[in-house]
């Protein structure tokens, strides 16, 4: 079916509603966020024949309206909110409002719906399991953050504070231990493989594989160079006519890159593929950060290897092996 045959729609979500622009001349539409807005919302479309539904993520505001949507068999994908900007400037849509954002957004499905590899950005959102790991990694995450705080509040905060803010840290502590336990049976009961796999490897801890089982489902069903760049950890290049810049990482998933970077740092003293690669670079003249990002970007690209093949870690391999 040709893409002029097709309807492409828009959906800006915000928590209690949602614009949603169907077809380019389309006049917007409202519904609520929730479930009787989503069954409203899909008796509009089943109507018609819809070549690609288009979000903006929010916060996770999006995820339920995007999942009933797909279950119904509609092509759904969720863009970066910077990715719609972007599109939308370069259109000339300066202006900003949630009906506008939601006929940019139509716009842009239809773009990607034209390009050759459109299937890439059409993909099957996480089950009910892969969403409680995520969540549960989320709220270590938040748990841990909140804890380096409590624990700084204190070495700055007067005496008299001392008692709540202690009963806070002992708090957040218990809460945290709770949810390392909850990570621990989800990954035991659902992700057993897996999480053997993976935590095998010197420099990965339990955090580090959660949080790559939990905010990474794509490992080892990309290449190494696309589970690179969405994790953020791939070099681009910055040319202009004879200026030659400086290639630096951009973009991807930015506490899952923290993990790694964390992971890597251990790697490099303890685990012998790492240390030698990392001590090669830095021999070569590179700078610590840059080899540590190389590193990563090794490190990330065996651990893809790894998953895609379901073999274990071999230092005779990855040793000879040339991943940067």
């Amino acid at each position: 079916m040709k893409n002029a045959d097709l309807i492409f729609v828009g959906i800006d979500v915000s928590k209690a509603k949602l614009d949603v622009c169907v077809g380019l001349d389309g006049k917007p539409g409202e519904f609520s966020n929730d479930g009787p807005g989503h069954d409203a919302l899909w008796q509009v479309l089943r109507q018609l024949r819809i070549g690609l539904v288009v979000l903006e993520a929010t916060g996770g505001y999006e995820f339920a309206c995007a999942a009933a949507l797909q279950a119904q068999g509609l092509p759904v994908t969720i863009i970066n909110p910077r990715q719609a900007r972007d599109f939308a400037k370069a259109m000339g849509r300066l202006a900003k409002t949630d009906r506008i954002d939601a006929a940019g957004l139509a716009h842009l499905a239809q773009v990607l719906a034209a390009r050759p590899d459109a299937a890439r950005f059409v993909k099957p959102l996480a089950d009910a399991q892969q969403q409680k790991l995520a969540a549960l990694v989320g709220r270590r995450r938040q748990l841990v953050q909140m804890r380096v705080m409590e624990i700084h509040h204190l070495s700055v905060a007067h005496c008299s504070t001392h008692k709540s803010i202690k009963a806070v840290i002992q708090s957040l502590g218990t809460q945290l231990r709770h949810v390392e336990a909850d990570l621990a049976r989800h990954l035991a009961h659902h992700h057993a493989d897996l999480n053997t796999l993976l935590g095998e490897v010197k420099g990965l801890g339990p955090a580090t594989v959660a949080t790559l089982i939990g905010e990474l489902p794509e490992l080892g069903k990309l290449n190494r160079r696309e589970i690179g760049a969405l994790v953020g950890v791939a070099p681009y290049n910055h040319d202009s006519g004879r200026l030659k810049g400086k290639r630096c990482i951009s973009g991807g998933r930015a506490a899952l890159r923290t993990a790694l970077y964390m992971a890597t740092l251990v790697a490099t003293r303890y685990n012998p593929v790492v240390r030698v690669f990392y001590q090669r670079l830095l021999a070569a003249g590179k700078p610590k950060k840059v080899a540590l990002v190389a590193c990563m970007r090794k490190l990330l690209g065996i651990l893809n290897a790894m998953v895609k093949n379901n073999s274990s870690w071999d230092d005779s391999i990855h040793l000879k092996t040339k991943i940067a």
